[in-house]
């Protein structure tokens, strides 16, 4: 709940800070491999999000040395069980079975952030070579070195830990035999086929 337009496509308000969950080590789906949409849900929906790779450890970090805390970056997907998220928002349960489940953490290839405007970049998300999501960075309610600062004050960041961003407007589902490509500006750093 990153982005003020996603919030308003599922009717939620604006939070008063970064809305966080985690995914465990198996929901981590890479190196292209196929996505299978488990038995557990009729509604699998893709949520794309600029994904931030941590590389030293830190707790309770500044929001001004956020960026001495991640070098590199790629396009991943949050894949959400949305109708199990929707009985457990309505029941006041925590996400982890919707949103934590295995191979739910889908990323690409990594390029670095050394020269990168953290809050000038674009994305978008093709299914099937057509554009069905678009994001720009300078849209976030919480920038890279906010959320970073933010997540630190609880969590110790270690190296290897992973950030997904957020996702823009424009979520919806996955079928079978479809084929997901991922990009930042111009460049592809993920593809793969759901099954």
């Amino acid at each position: 709940m990153n982005y003020a337009e996603h919030c308003a496509e599922h009717g939620n308000e604006r939070p008063e800070h970064p809305v966080i969950f985690t995914k465990c080590d198996s929901a981590l789906l890479k190196d292209g491999k196929p996505f299978f949409i488990p038995d557990f849900t009729q509604e699998c929906e893709y949520e794309a999000e600029l994904v931030i790779h941590i590389c030293r450890m830190g707790k309770e970090i500044a929001p001004r040395f956020a960026h001495r805390y991640y070098d590199a970056m790629t396009v991943g997907i949050d894949f959400t069980a949305r109708d199990l998220q929707r009985e457990a928002r309505r029941k006041g349960l925590p996400w982890d079975l919707s949103k934590g489940f295995d191979n739910s953490a889908v990323i690409g290839s990594w390029v670095p952030t050394e020269y990168a405007n953290m809050q000038n970049l674009n994305f978008h998300l093709d299914i099937d070579g057509r554009t069905v999501q678009r994001g720009w960075t300078g849209d976030m309610l919480w920038s890279v070195d906010e959320i970073i600062a933010y997540v630190s004050q609880f969590c110790m960041l270690r190296q290897g830990d992973l950030i997904f961003t957020g996702t823009p407007a424009g979520v919806g589902p996955v079928s079978i035999n479809q084929h997901i490509e991922g990009y930042l500006e111009n460049n592809k750093l993920l593809e793969f086929n759901v099954k």
